[in-house]
């Protein structure tokens, strides 16, 4: 993991944190393994969902909390700043299971769906993009003490999440924070992504080297939607 991110030019290297709790990694070498039914890489991906969510949490800033126990003694504890003002925006229909983790750790959270498919008919360009249709956005209010999280398990060429962010713009993006979520990334999709959003943070599982001539990812998991859900 640390090869590929340091193959990535070093002033996007602290915009991408890496799940690397070895629980984390163990569920995601059980979603690469062809193997693996689709009832069981699905639940895989909500613990993903979690571990990631988990990850999150740990870069919010924390304050003193005093509370009175049922012993009627004084303690001082700590409560974590913004976990009650979290908007996720999932893309659809990949992201669901992993949202589903998500949620399970940010139960406060208010939700948005982007309806947003790689135009795969047309193929990725010499460039490694593709055209994004984008059939239905939901998104709620957005304001600047939110902590935004847009979450999808595969961020290969950052043509889906440029898309979902310029949607986002649209509504006025002002939040406290911009997060991407996802289970595998490349380094031509966080660099192609954070040269125009450098605010963006990216926690990711794993990152793989390479992209095919279709625009999978390399090793990757194969199509997360397609294992998730049924061809």
């Amino acid at each position: 993991m640390k090869a590929y991110l340091d193959i990535i030019p070093e002033k996007y290297r602290k915009n991408v944190r890496i799940v690397s709790h070895p629980l984390a990694q163990a569920i995601l070498t059980t979603l690469r393994d062809r193997n693996t039914g689709q009832i069981e890489f699905r639940k895989g991906m909500v613990k993903l969902g979690r571990l990631i969510a988990l990850r999150i949490v740990e870069d919010f800033e924390t304050k003193p909390r005093k509370v009175v126990t049922p012993l009627g003694v004084e303690h001082e504890g700590i409560e974590i700043e913004g976990i009650n003002d979290v908007v996720i925006i999932q893309v659809l229909r990949a992201s669901m299971p992993l949202v589903e983790g998500l949620i399970k750790i940010l139960p406060s959270a208010r939700m948005g769906v982007i309806s947003a498919r790689r135009v795969e008919e047309k193929g990725m360009s010499q460039e490694k993009e593709f055209d994004i249709e984008v059939k239905y956005v939901k998104i709620p209010k957005i304001t600047e003490k939110d902590n935004l999280i847009i979450a999808d398990p595969m961020f290969a060429t950052g043509s889906t999440i440029l898309a979902v962010l310029h949607h986002l713009e649209k509504v006025d993006l002002r939040a406290r924070r911009k997060i991407l979520a996802t289970v595998i990334s490349t380094p031509i999709a966080i660099e192609r992504v954070l040269s125009r959003y450098l605010d963006l943070l990216i926690y990711t599982v794993a990152i793989d080297p390479y992209l095919n001539e279709k625009g999978y990812i390399v090793p990757g998991l194969g199509d997360a939607g397609d294992r998730s859900f049924g061809e």
